[in-house]
């Protein structure tokens, strides 16, 4: 037998090196953050509440109502003034309560009719406003959070060197360093999330004052129509 046939003979054994993969779930990234990331998920529960409870409220505010207004107009009209103060208590909106209040006021001057309605005006837009400025607070606050957990998190990896010596590896220091980039993204996220859903709500607040000061301008329309 040759070598050529003894090597042909011989079982070839082949070594398969896997390389790790080491992922990281949301959880570890999230205890790796300290307690900066609590406080930034209780910013963030508040900040999910606020916008889905006002968002739900202010559009509810915000829808239109062709038929109320022209039911209005007739029952005005026709002089069935508290045929219409119903209605209004019925409907319970923001503009069926401004509304009602330009109603009773009938038979004063206009200005002071107009006054009272703009008066109930704001104070619906006002408490659709409830809550906003917390989101607001909350999207400044969140990367402020997470800036000051990345300096924690680089104080204590420079103490940790410190305490080291001369036996400084990179496991000594991930810990510190784990920290300060997770709060970072965290406090960014929150942030960012809290900040699109505040102008959401700033902008859907704009469509019900437009709303309202379009109706109170045709209930006064109403009011200074010549009587036939």
């Amino acid at each position: 037998m040759n070598l050529t046939s003894f090597l042909l003979q011989v079982p070839v054994v082949e070594t398969v090196t896997e390389a790790t993969e080491i992922r990281m779930s949301i959880w570890d990234m999230t205890v790796q953050g300290g307690w900066i990331m609590l406080l930034l998920a209780i910013a963030s529960i508040i900040a999910v509440y606020i916008f889905v409870e006002r968002f739900i409220t202010i559009n509810k505010a915000a829808k239109k109502d062709d038929m109320f207004m022209e039911t209005i107009r007739n029952y005005m009209k026709d002089g069935k003034l508290n045929d219409a103060k119903v209605l209004c208590q019925k409907t319970s909106t923001p503009l069926s309560r401004m509304i009602e209040k330009g109603i009773s006021r009938i038979g004063k001057p206009l200005n002071d009719i107009q006054a009272a309605i703009e008066n109930v005006g704001n104070l619906e837009v006002s408490n659709l406003e409830k809550g906003v400025a917390l989101l607001a607070m909350i999207s400044g606050a969140g990367p402020m959070l997470g800036f000051l957990g990345t300096v924690i998190g680089m104080i204590r990896a420079f103490y940790d060197m410190s305490m080291a010596g001369n036996n400084i590896d990179i496991e000594l220091l991930s810990t510190g360093i784990y920290q300060a980039m997770v709060t970072t993204v965290g406090g960014l996220i929150v942030g960012i999330i809290a900040f699109i859903f505040y102008n959401i709500l700033v902008a859907q607040i704009d469509k019900v004052v437009n709303l309202l000061e379009s109706k109170s301008i045709e209930f006064m329309d109403v009011l200074n129509e010549p009587a036939k």
